[in-house]
């Protein structure tokens, strides 16, 4: 074997890298080599959760991607975070802990994903979790590389949204990770002692000894190589020189659903008449390469106060502000210990819809419209998020230099329903905020403001204002129609050799954060690969406790795409 031959080849250092790197070097006869484009992750802003804001508008660990100009948003070009570093958006994001709905993943095998039910894919997130809160159960692990754990001393504001809630009548989430995630609570985070538990400290790490795994960096993946319909190996680039390494047994893309897609596309897999007019061999004409994106469009209400309870910087602050640094220097406790939007709650916009399609996230602080990491004063506010948008995009190649961003279209608002969602779910949230539990705040809501009332005006801010919370899904589908890309054991279909692990092969987005999710699909993709037995689906021990197989609810999704 030469040096640069291995067993597994793992294209991107992320969330679903570092989770099969582990995986799958656990077995020391197998060689396995991980890349990942940016640089290790050796930085306090991602160390420290509530520096989260800082690690995101850090450029040395993002891609800088944009959108193309939006139609349905007066032409705007969105930001869309993605993170170039070593341990991908699990360094550089909000951390929290959050499956999906289970009727999510009911949908996945009812739309052609055979077992990823939930009760298929339950046994593998337990297997990942290590859960401060809870006992091991049929819901919840315990022991497993991934610390999740309750926010310590989350801001008093957070009782005020959880009592305004209370007093419209919503109910109590318990656990976000059970049966019914429905209601208004507290949420877990991926924490570990007071320091972000990405997925380089969860399953990297720990593997990183290992003779059998080679972790290489700032290392640009510009194309698979496939010869005669098989994934021989990938074209890496760094420092300026081009290396080839061999795969003896499989490629696997987790570069995610902006990087999977594009390094298919650039190894000449995707829609064959388009590879053609950037002039790249067509290896497998696959139509769905790059189709369905979608992702949670969101917009916020933040009113702006003078007192001092929320997160952020003044003079009246300033002593609170220095203790919280010196007990966070001391015992990694306090404020600086958490993930900063501790607070949410999942709700229905519609009395006949199976399951919530919005979720209103608090946010214990005041944003700045400068984009300084640190809120400048004070204040609170909700982000609205459509966490079932029926708008579907693309991502596709504007050039052959695997160096150039990809063309990313999430073509929001596509589907009417998406801004009904963000229309009713901001009208709630303005009730919420009105509540009795926020007198006394002196609060003065800075935007939209109190010249927005009617439907049109709620519209036209929502288009105005809307942003991504970053969680693209499905450009490389998994299903059995005729976009799909993988199948139900994520291999590339036509191409032997080559499969997929990440979000891109999601059927549909989750419900929530998918940061939970996609490593149930790595640690789940990791036996696949490996050829072992899957995990035995839990379908008696959840029937048992009242939970009935969901076949879908039609008015939350969208035909042929989830």
């Amino acid at each position: 074997m030469s040096v640069n031959e291995f067993d597994f080849l793992i294209v991107g250092g992320g969330t679903a890298g570092c989770t099969l790197a582990n995986r799958l070097s656990a077995d020391p006869t197998t060689r396995v080599a991980l890349f990942e484009a940016g640089p290790p992750d050796a930085s306090a802003k991602i160390r420290i959760p509530a520096a989260v804001a800082a690690a995101i508008a850090d450029k040395r660990f993002a891609w800088g991607y944009k959108s193309v100009p939006q139609r349905h948003l007066n032409r705007r070009e969105l930001p869309l975070p993605r993170g170039r570093v070593l341990g991908g958006c699990s360094s550089i994001n909000g951390m929290v802990y959050f499956r999906g709905h289970p009727r999510d993943f009911d949908d996945w095998a009812a739309s052609g994903a055979r077992g990823w039910g939930f009760a298929d894919v339950l046994p593998y997130f337990r297997l990942s979790e290590n859960n401060e809160r809870w006992q091991a159960s049929t819901l919840h692990g315990v022991g497993g590389p991934m610390n999740v754990t309750d926010i310590v001393r989350p801001n008093p504001l957070n009782q005020r949204f959880l009592e305004a809630a209370r007093s419209l009548g919503f109910k109590r989430c318990e656990d976000f990770a059970g049966l019914d995630p429905e209601g208004f609570n507290l949420r877990q985070a991926t924490i570990r002692r007071g320091r972000r538990e990405s997925m380089v400290t969860a399953f990297l790490n720990p593997a990183r000894p290992r003779a059998n795994l080679s972790v290489v960096t700032d290392a640009t993946v510009a194309r698979v190589l496939i010869e005669g319909g098989h994934a021989k190996g990938v074209e890496v680039l760094r420092a300026g020189q081009s290396e080839i390494f061999r795969a003896r047994r499989d490629v696997i893309l987790s570069a995610g659903a902006y990087g999977s897609p594009q390094v298919m596309l650039l190894s000449g897999v995707g829609p064959g008449n388009a590879l053609q007019k950037l002039g790249i061999p067509v290896q497998r004409d696959l139509a769905g390469v790059g189709v369905g994106l979608h992702d949670h469009p969101a917009t916020s209400l933040q009113v702006r106060t003078s007192d001092p309870t929320s997160y952020g910087l003044s003079l009246r602050a300033l002593p609170r502000g220095i203790r919280n640094i010196l007990e966070y220097g001391l015992a990694h406790r306090g404020p600086l210990a958490s993930n900063v939007f501790e607070a949410t709650g999942f709700v229905r916009t519609n009395d006949q819809y199976d399951r919530p399609d919005l979720q209103l996230v608090f946010m214990p602080a005041h944003r700045n419209a400068s984009g300084f990491p640190i809120p400048l004063g004070h204040g609170f506010g909700i982000v609205v998020i459509s966490v079932r948008p029926l708008s579907r995009g693309s991502v596709q190649l504007a050039s052959p230099d695997p160096h150039a961003a990809p063309l990313i279209d999430p073509n929001f608002l596509e589907h009417p329903r998406d801004l009904r969602t963000l229309v009713a779910g901001a009208k709630l949230s303005r009730r919420l905020l009105g509540a009795p539990a926020f007198q006394g705040l002196r609060g003065v809501e800075l935007s939209p403001g109190p010249n927005v009332r009617d439907d049109d005006s709620w519209r036209s801010y929502i288009r105005n204002s809307l942003v991504t919370v970053h969680h693209p899904c499905s450009t490389c589908r998994m299903g059995v129609d005729a976009l799909a890309v993988v199948d139900s054991d994520l291999r590339v279909r036509g191409v032997t050799g080559l499969r997929v692990a990440d979000a891109s092969v999601f059927p549909a987005v989750v419900a929530g954060n998918s940061n939970a999710a996609v490593v149930m699909v790595a640690e789940r993709a990791a036996d696949l690969i490996l050829g072992k037995p899957v995990l035995a689906p839990e379908t008696d021990a959840l029937e048992r406790m009242g939970y009935q197989l969901s076949t879908g609810d039609p008015a939350l999704t969208r035909s042929g795409t989830s």
